[in-house]
């Protein structure tokens, strides 16, 4: 499933190529996504121009415009397989190249997703932000976001701490990959509970992530599966794995066994005897 890293490349690949750009039509070959796409969508984004693209968690928000006035946003979600892709308009589709928004320079993005679990909403200029939006935590690459933050928000906490900081009401986009990583690097256990964790480790935690998330982000992402980036090639992170997806191989620092256990339904794994 494409994690924050993986969404930020894909927004930097993606926005030199539409921003700024009109959009002649949008087209719709399977609006059945994890949510229907709205059938008004095709007239909304008609004639409008490409503003800016930001990522707010794991969603990119294509902002656009008239000549005069912002008139709404275009949300975007990869969901499990999903991918973005700059083709040439009038390139073939396959069977899972679900949505094309055609621009004016003969060039379209184009939306891939196999399992149909990503989405493509709107949000008006003059509506409340949208529910998927509205409760999202801090930015963990942002000022906002600290060890602090986190030793006030786990407190009475008995969730494991891995759960803890993959909910996105705590911190956006710290995803499985990144914090069984992130965890690992601190030398925390991540079946710890949120509330026992002292203020001086979540400290470091805090640290490790902004630390593993900006270098998986430099790499590209990470390629699991079915991931490529907005520029069609793959994430290297996965070369700087020291821990997801190695349970029962031996730790990268100490050569004792990975453990691999299973918390809120996710793969974990980490070493009993780094991680305290």
């Amino acid at each position: 499933m494409p994690e924050l890293p993986e969404v930020e490349t894909t927004r930097r690949g993606i926005a030199p190529h539409i921003q700024q750009r009109t959009i002649k039509r949008l087209v719709v070959r399977q609006p059945s996504l994890r949510w229907p796409v709205p059938e008004s969508l095709a007239g909304l984004m008609k004639g409008k121009v490409v503003e800016a693209v930001e990522r707010r968690a794991k969603y990119l928000l294509l902002h656009l415009r008239t000549a005069k006035r912002p008139v709404g946003t275009a949300i975007l979600h990869l969901g499990m397989s999903g991918s973005l892709r700059i083709i040439a308009a009038d390139e073939p589709p396959m069977i899972h190249d679900h949505v094309d928004i055609v621009l004016d320079n003969g060039q379209a993005l184009r939306f891939t997703d196999p399992r149909r679990f990503g989405c493509l909403l709107w949000q008006g200029a003059k509506e409340d932000t949208h529910s998927l939006l509205a409760s999202l935590g801090p930015e963990p690459l942002s000022e906002q976001f600290d060890g602090e933050l986190l030793f006030q928000r786990s407190r009475g906490r008995k969730a494991a701490v891995k759960t803890f900081v993959m909910d996105n009401k705590n911190v956006v986009g710290v995803g499985n990959i990144y914090a069984n990583e992130a965890l690992f690097a601190a030398g925390i256990r991540p079946d710890r509970a949120a509330g026992a964790i002292s203020r001086q480790r979540y400290l470091i935690l805090a640290d490790e992530i902004k630390k593993v998330l900006a270098k998986a982000i430099e790499q590209g992402g990470t390629t699991l599966r079915d991931f490529v980036g907005g520029d069609g090639k793959p994430g290297y992170f996965k070369q700087e794995l020291k821990v997801y997806g190695r349970g029962g191989q031996l730790c990268l620092q100490c050569k004792a066994v990975l453990k691999e256990i299973r918390l809120g339904q996710r793969s974990t794994v980490f070493c009993s005897s780094c991680q305290r």
